[in-house]
C-alpha cells in the first residue's frame, strides 16, 4: 500500500472514537464561523468536518453547507447531529488532499483542527483553494506548535511506533503564521490572524493523560503502541502530565489556538 494511503487508513481508525470530544470542540466552532464571517445563503465547505460541529453551526446561520471527512464513523455521527437539530447538510466521505467537488464551488471553505492532519499541506491547501470561488473566504483553526496541543502532538510523534512517510508534515506547523503565510502564498489577499481559547474540563493533569491514553486520537494510538513497553509508557505519561500541568487552571486545560482567514484572489 502507498505509505500515505496507509497513513490515512490508520487515521480513520485513530479518529473513529472522537465523538465524546465533540462537546468541547463544539464550543470552538462558533468562533471560527464568526471569524470567517459566514452569511445566510453562503455556500460553505467544512473540510475534515468530524462530527459536524462547524457544519451545523454554519447551517444554523442559514448557510448552505457541505461537510467532508475521512472517517465514516464520524460522518454517521454528523448526520445524526444534523437530523436531531433539523438542518440539511451534505456530508460526504472523502480526502482533504483530493476534494470531490468542482472548481469554484464554494463561497467559504472552513476547517477546524482538521485539514492540518492531511500529511501533504501543499495538496490540501491547493484543493481547498481550488474549490473556493475567487473572492471567497478560506478560514481555519489550528494548534500552534509552541502551545499545549502543538507540544502534545509533537510528543506523541516522538513516541510513535513508526515515523511518518517521507514528505509528511507535522500538523502543528499549520499553527505557525509564518508557515501559513508561505503556504497560502500569492493565491490569497487580506490575510488575517487571531487567537482564541478553548478549555477542556478535567480534574487534574493525571486525569488528562488517563483520558488521552484510553480515549481517542494520537494519545490513544501512542499508548496502544507502547502497551508492551511499560517503562516507555510510564515515561510518556509523566511527560504529558508535566506538559499539561503548565496549562492546568480551574480544573481545565487551557488550549489556545490560531485562527486564519484570507480571501482568494
Amino acid at each position: 500500500m502507498d505509505p500515505f494511503e496507509e497513513m490515512k487508513a490508520k487515521a480513520k481508525e485513530t479518529w473513529a472514537n472522537f465523538v465524546p470530544m465533540e462537546s468541547m470542540t463544539g464550543t470552538a466552532a462558533p468562533k471560527l464561523v464568526r471569524f470567517a464571517e459566514v452569511r445566510p445563503g453562503a455556500k460553505v465547505l467544512d473540510v475534515a468536518c468530524g462530527t459536524g460541529v462547524v457544519s451545523i453551526t454554519a447551517a444554523r446561520l442559514g448557510a448552505e453547507v457541505a461537510g467532508l471527512d475521512l472517517t465514516p464513523a464520524l460522518l454517521e455521527r454528523a448526520r445524526q447531529n444534523a437530523e436531531l437539530i433539523g438542518v440539511n447538510i451534505d456530508f460526504t466521505e472523502g480526502d482533504a488532499e483530493a476534494l470531490p467537488y468542482a472548481d469554484a464551488s464554494f463561497d467559504v471553505v472552513l476547517s477546524q483542527f482538521g485539514h492540518m492532519f492531511a500529511p501533504r499541506p501543499k495538496l490540501a491547501v491547493a484543493e481547498m483553494l481550488r474549490v473556493l470561488k475567487p473572492g471567497g473566504t478560506i478560514a481555519f483553526s489550528t494548534w500552534p506548535p509552541e502551545l499545549f496541543m502543538g507540544q502534545f502532538l509533537a510528543l506523541m510523534g516522538r513516541h510513535a511506533p513508526a515515523p511518518p512517510p517521507e514528505g509528511a508534515s507535522p500538523p502543528p506547523l499549520w499553527g505557525d503564521p509564518n508557515v501559513v503565510r508561505e503556504r497560502l502564498g500569492g493565491a490569497v489577499r487580506d490575510l488575517v490572524f487571531d487567537r482564541a481559547r478553548m478549555r477542556m474540563p478535567i480534574l487534574s493533569p493525571h486525569h488528562l493523560w488517563a483520558a488521552k491514553s484510553q480515549g481517542v486520537g494520537p494519545g490513544a494510538s501512542a499508548a496502544k503502541a507502547l502497551a508492551g513497553q511499560p517503562d516507555r509508557l510510564e515515561k510518556l505519561g509523566r511527560e504529558v502530565t508535566a506538559l499539561s500541568s503548565i496549562y492546568f487552571e480551574d480544573n481545565t486545560i487551557r488550549q489556545d489556538f490560531l485562527l486564519t482567514r484570507a480571501v482568494k484572489r
